[in-house]
């Protein structure tokens, strides 16, 4: 006598009775393995995690090859990541694993800002510029204005937020990629008494996350690109005050919809206003010869006990750890 399995992936395969039990016999000796784990999460992360991978590996009936390719791709991450780089983050990005742990914990709250992925690039200590100040540093691209308001769920301002920014230039490469010391699209400021925010960048453009690695290999072996949507990166601070870790997305942007990380959300979708050279500036700033953008992006914070706090320390380590590669994008 014989059984269909329970997952309709795996309709293909016809396993015995004999043999299901066998299989789930396994799973539970492993599973009772952890039952006397003294820390009750990690025995429920472990228990949890073997029942899953078990699950995979009956689910798609994995070959002994397909196993030692599993195994060879895993090492070979390994083996690319080191300081600068950090190849198994890559990889949690493109599989949306590490947007849905950022779903997890940043629960929708009221109307606070929604999270999305911190990504490799961000380095602590960036310099302060003054409100209106520019970001940009020498980085290249067109001048954009970004301004906006800081406020809590409640509609009252935040002074004294701390708001830090970096992006690439229009090349789509970060200042650290490039290994030569230069600071440039980055910058953190603080909201004025009002909530009020304001500085330069410039304009975002695409760009690729490194993809000469494992990672690369994964995605053109499946089809898929490497490409990023256009974004400006923000991270929010304030006491008492949830930390937002957030990007900016261009309207209109033809990568929106197959953001290679699945950062994009609709509601971080700005509209990026172009205008012509010669076009006043909200500061007064002289672009005669060129043209500007402007968009305007009002930040909500949701309280601090409001679900889990995405961290800023924890956020600034993933960013450090995560590294930039300065061969790659």
């Amino acid at each position: 006598m014989t059984s269909t399995p329970t997952t309709p992936s795996a309709a293909d395969h016809t396993i015995e009775d004999a043999q299901r039990e066998r299989e789930e016999e396994l799973v539970q000796r492993v599973v009772d393995s952890f039952a006397g784990t003294p820390d009750d999460r990690l025995r429920e992360i472990m228990g949890a995690a073997v029942r899953h991978l078990h699950g995979f590996l009956r689910e798609v009936r994995l070959t002994e090859e397909e196993w030692r390719q599993g195994i060879d791709f895993l090492t070979a991450i390994g083996h690319i990541t080191d300081d600068r780089r950090q190849e198994f983050i890559l990889l949690s990005d493109t599989l949306g694993a590490s947007m849905q742990t950022i779903a997890i914990n940043n629960q929708a709250y009221a109307d606070a800002t929604e999270a999305t992925v911190f990504g490799p690039f961000f380095v602590e200590d960036a310099p302060r510029v003054e409100l209106g100040g520019d970001i940009a540093g020498g980085a290249t691209g067109q001048p954009c204005w970004v301004e906006g308001t800081v406020r809590d769920t409640d509609g009252r301002p935040v002074p004294g937020a701390r708001i830090e920014v970096w992006e690439a230039d229009e090349d789509g490469f970060y200042d650290v990629q490039y290994g030569d010391g230069r600071t440039a699209g980055r910058a953190h400021l603080f909201s004025d008494e009002d909530g009020g925010y304001r500085f330069w960048a410039v304009t975002p453009t695409p760009y690729p996350i490194p993809h000469d690695g494992p990672v690369g290999a994964m995605l053109a072996a499946t089809g898929r690109s490497p490409m990023r949507a256009s974004h400006l990166h923000f991270m929010v601070t304030a006491p008492g005050l949830r930390t937002l870790v957030t990007h900016i997305f261009v309207r209109g942007d033809e990568l929106l919809a197959s953001d290679s990380v699945f950062g994009v959300k609709d509601s971080l979708v700005m509209d990026f206003v172009e205008h012509p050279a010669g076009t006043p500036t909200p500061d007064g700033r002289d672009l005669a010869d060129r043209s500007w953008a402007s968009t305007r992006f009002d930040v909500v914070l949701a309280p601090g006990d409001a679900g889990a706090d995405a961290g800023a320390d924890a956020g600034a380590d993933a960013g450090v750890d995560a590294g930039a590669d300065t061969d790659g994008r």
